[in-house]
C-alpha cells in the first residue's frame, strides 16, 4: 500500500458538486492498494500515519502526532499512486488492487485509523472527486508498506 500524507490546516472533498468529507487540522492522506498487498501492509500504513510526528510542539519542532494534536483525516482513495511510468508517457496501472479487493483494504485502512480514535472523513471510492486543501508548511510525506 502507498500513502501520500500532506499536513493540512483544511480539505475538503466533493462528488458532483456535495461535499463528501471535510476536515480543519490534520491530514489529507491518499491511499494506493496493489493487489499484493495484505492487512499487514495496512496496519504498517495506520500505524505509521496515526502516530507520525509532523506536527510542531511548543519549541517549533515537529514532534507532536495527529493524535496528540486531535487532529482529523481526510481519507482519499487514489490508484494512481500505482502507476508505473518506465515506458513511454502514459502511465499503466495493472500494478494497482482490483476494485473490490482495493476498496476492502481502503474500508480497513478508515476503520482501522478510527479505532484509533481518530475522526475519518471520506471521499466515495472509484469516483471522481475534487480535493482541496491547504497544505500546511507545506509538508507531504511518501509512505510504501512495501519499503519499510
Amino acid at each position: 500500500m502507498r500513502a501520500i500524507i500532506q499536513r493540512v490546516s483544511e480539505a475538503k472533498v466533493e462528488v458532483d458538486n456535495d461535499i463528501t468529507g471535510e476536515i480543519k487540522k490534520g491530514f489529507l492522506v491518499l491511499i494506493g492498494v496493489e493487489d499484493a498487498d495484505t492487512e499487514e501492509d495496512c496496519d504498517y500504513l495506520v500505524r505509521k500515519i496515526t502516530n507520525m510526528r509532523i506536527f510542531e510542539d511548543a519549541d517549533q519542532k515537529m514532534n507532536l502526532s495527529l493524535k496528540d494534536v486531535g487532529g482529523d483525516l481526510l481519507s482519499i482513495s487514489q490508484f494512481t499512486l500505482h502507476a508505473n511510468t518506465k515506458k513511454g508517457n502514459r502511465p499503466s496501472f495493472v500494478d494497482a488492487a482490483k476494485p473490490d479487493f482495493a476498496n476492502e483494504l481502503y474500508e480497513q485502512f478508515n476503520e482501522k485509523v478510527r479505532s484509533e480514535g481518530i475522526n475519518v472523513e471520506t471521499g466515495v471510492f472509484g469516483a471522481h472527486m475534487n480535493v482541496t486543501l491547504t497544505n500546511d508548511g507545506p509538508v507531504t510525506i511518501a509512505l510504501d508498506s512495501k519499503n519499510k
